[in-house]
């Protein structure tokens, strides 16, 4: 393996690029990106896994705070569409009040009935920062990004090619060149990172495995807002008639938009819905259909497909820059000496992390809302998979064991709050498991648990989120 070619130049290629080369420096890896082919720019949003990546490519939290445009995201504000608004995030300290892989502090929660202020991020619920306790989750200006990304692989001699991809040749499996007007590309290994249009992986006959039958939306709008005088530190996401909107602050700007059924509204009516709930005018950025789904194989023969050309849910938890991360990290540890078992592999895991985010994403449309003809008629369809979780989780919260296979996005925490939340749960049973423990364990839970509410939904030393992002930006 001496030569790797990326064929587009959004976050999943840069991103993607920058894992490799950082773990294997003597791969020459070259990107092929068109500048009459603009990024998508809706995915704002990052999960936890941004963490893992900016320690990998040694990526600061400054960096990112002053070149993106970066603000804090703690996790998602869930707002009508159950009684009261809930917090999903897994960064809380609830997560360490375990025994063994015996969630304590959720099933205290569930025992006591708790507030999400109590349990979750409390301080999100009043728009506030806990200074020395920042996320490693960001929202982003997505041009910023792009750009911040280039720089760096810019910066470790990652070479970027600006030309617009005519042909590509191929071998029964495997990619043999591809070609531009003007220039033949000949590689040992490829990599589609070219969205939706999947330029390479289509030319192998790659399967698309439509999701539409369980998840409702397909189609988004998105416009930017502007600035405000201070931003929340999370992302909000609104139940609205036919879908739900987002609303994600960045430094100089909001990035919006509205996830929506077509069949109950159309984009001009979804414009003029966030239009009335904002109390302003907004003009449509982008107007994308979307089809819900995922390849059945994302490596076929010498090309592997990551980001949105490998799948694509919905934008619900911001799930693509964190698939793109996780497909590239189980990519370097099969790339090398690669045989088809290790092909085989790579597409049973990649086949796991895309189930468990549709999973997921489905849960959340598990509401009681019955406020639009859209919501009165959503019957879900539910994936086998999640069916048989429900069963179990029913009478027990989920545990690490639940998701063994290691890259899934979402565990055991993300699942519970929304159990919780959305009352799928038996609270007897839970409470009856939680009442088993011994004295000792429960008082240490209710001691963690009451220090938890403490320091995030009582903590008086709070600071406005531009404040903590000033603070860092000045930081010498």
């Amino acid at each position: 393996m001496k030569k790797i070619l990326i064929v587009g130049g959004g976050t999943a290629g840069l991103m993607s690029a920058l894992i490799i080369k950082n773990i294997f420096p003597k791969i020459q890896i070259d990107i092929v990106k068109s500048d009459n082919i603009g990024i998508i720019g809706v995915g704002e949003g990052s999960t936890e896994h941004m963490n893992e990546f900016m320690l990998f490519c040694n990526i600061s939290v400054k960096e990112i705070i002053k070149e993106t445009g970066a603000t804090f995201k703690y996790g998602i504000m869930f707002d009508k569409w159950t009684k009261h608004p809930y917090f999903h995030n897994i960064t809380s300290s609830v997560n360490h009040i375990r025994f063994g892989q015996y969630p304590a502090g959720y099933a205290y929660a569930v025992s006591n009935d708790l507030n999400p202020k109590e349990y979750t991020n409390g301080h999100c619920f009043i728009n506030k920062v806990i200074p020395g306790d920042i996320p490693f989750q960001f929202h982003f200006n997505t041009f910023k990004l792009n750009d911040f990304l280039l720089k760096k692989c810019k910066d470790i001699n990652i070479n970027i090619y600006n030309d617009d991809i005519t042909k590509i040749n191929t071998n029964r499996n495997n990619i043999l060149s591809i070609e531009s007007k003007n220039k033949k590309y000949n590689y040992d290994f490829y990599i589609d990172c070219t969205g939706f249009k999947k330029l390479l992986i289509s030319k192998l006959n790659a399967k698309w495995n439509s999701y539409k039958e369980y998840l409702p939306m397909n189609e988004a709008i998105a416009f930017p807002t502007e600035d405000t005088e201070e931003y929340f530190p999370y992302t909000l996401s609104r139940a609205m008639s036919a879908g739900w909107m987002w609303r994600i602050p960045t430094q100089g700007r909001w990035g919006n938009g509205y996830v929506f059924n077509n069949k109950y509204i159309n984009a001009e009516k979804a414009k003029q819905e966030c239009e009335k709930y904002l109390g302003f005018k907004v003009n449509i950025a982008k107007n994308i259909k979307f089809e819900a789904g995922a390849l059945e194989k994302a490596w076929i023969g010498n090309c592997v497909a990551i980001g949105l050309s490998s799948s694509f849910i919905e934008p619900l938890e911001a799930s693509s820059i964190g698939t793109t991360i996780q497909q590239s990290f189980y990519l370097i540890h099969n790339l090398i000496n690669y045989k088809q078992s290790d092909i085989d592999r790579y597409n049973e895991r990649f086949t796991d992390i895309v189930e468990n985010i549709r999973d997921f994403v489905v849960l959340h449309y598990m509401v009681n809302k019955k406020d639009s003809k859209f919501w009165k008629e959503l019957k879900l369809k539910l994936p086998e998979s999640l069916k048989q979780n429900l069963k179990k989780w029913k009478h027990r919260l989920p545990i690490a064991e639940d998701f063994a296979g290691g890259y899934k996005l979402f565990g055991p925490y993300s699942f519970a709050v929304l159990l919780k939340e959305l009352n799928l749960l038996d609270k007897k049973s839970i409470k009856k498991e939680y009442e088993m423990l011994s004295k000792k364990h429960k008082d240490y839970t209710h001691k963690h648990m009451k220090k938890h509410a403490e320091y995030t939904y009582y903590n008086k030393n709070v600071l406005g989120h531009k404040e903590t992002l000033k603070k860092i930006i000045n930081e010498i």
